[in-house]
């Protein structure tokens, strides 16, 4: 097993900086700001209200800031830089995040980081169902619980869970890794408990490590694909 080592939360110090306040600019304006900015510029958001989209499409090296919760699919298709968000996110958070970081203070809704292909996502409170739903190499560290049908066809990726996880978790996944501190509600088709064996306990700790968390690795246990799905097995052909 090749152990990669996650991006770290933490950014160079920013060249030059802006600020914006939802309540007087409009997402489309904040949007578009971000997306014309040259590398490591910083940006402040203000007020964002429960708003949609905001911080969608970013696809240079720099550091935003939003301060207040976030409607739907915020950060979503995030290609490179990061992104905090000081509140909670509704559902789609940094949906098919490609790299970068992103970091929610709060909880989060269903479906955060779904189809991600790389990057980090740091939610500190709670998800809700399908968490990382088909990821595809993304790492999220949840220092809460998360929903059901969470890991649902997970390819590739480390999804950490340092609360508990509902039901059908991982289910027809391939080979991400999913490591849980707390208690499993129930596992989903071809999910199944693995050791945690040296490799994966330092892996686990350089997530927890990159995500900014302080929980023993050794306190989790680790869930991976029984690799049964992989085959087509006729057994009921005629």
């Amino acid at each position: 097993m090749t152990v990669t080592t996650p991006t770290p939360v933490s950014t160079p110090a920013p060249v030059s900086a802006a600020s914006f306040d939802l309540r007087s600019d409009s997402v489309r304006a904040v949007n578009a700001a971000l997306h014309a900015a040259s590398s490591r510029e910083s940006f402040t958001i203000d007020h964002a209200g429960g708003q949609h989209s905001i911080a969608a499409g970013i696809a240079t090296n720099i550091d935003v800031t939003i301060n207040g919760h976030v409607g739907y699919y915020c950060a979503g298709m995030h290609t490179t830089g990061r992104v905090t968000v000081h509140g909670s996110a509704g559902v789609g958070l940094a949906e098919n995040i490609m790299s970068g970081v992103v970091h929610v203070t709060g909880d989060a809704s269903q479906s955060a980081a779904a189809t991600g292909h790389g990057g980090l996502v740091v939610i500190d409170g709670n998800t809700g169902a399908r968490c990382g739903i088909s990821m595809k190499g993304v790492d999220i560290v949840v220092g809460g619980s998360i929903g059901h049908a969470s890991a649902f066809m997970a390819q590739a990726g480390r999804l950490v869970v340092c609360g508990d996880a509902g039901a059908g978790l991982g289910d027809s996944i391939y080979e991400a890794r999913l490591y849980v501190r707390g208690s499993v509600e129930s596992l989903g088709a071809d999910c199944v408990e693995k050791p945690m064996g040296a490799e994966y306990l330092a892996e686990l700790a350089g997530l927890l490590r990159a995500a900014g968390r302080s929980e023993d690795p050794a306190e989790f246990r680790r869930y991976g694909s029984a690799r049964q799905l992989y085959h087509f097995h006729a057994d009921n052909s005629y």
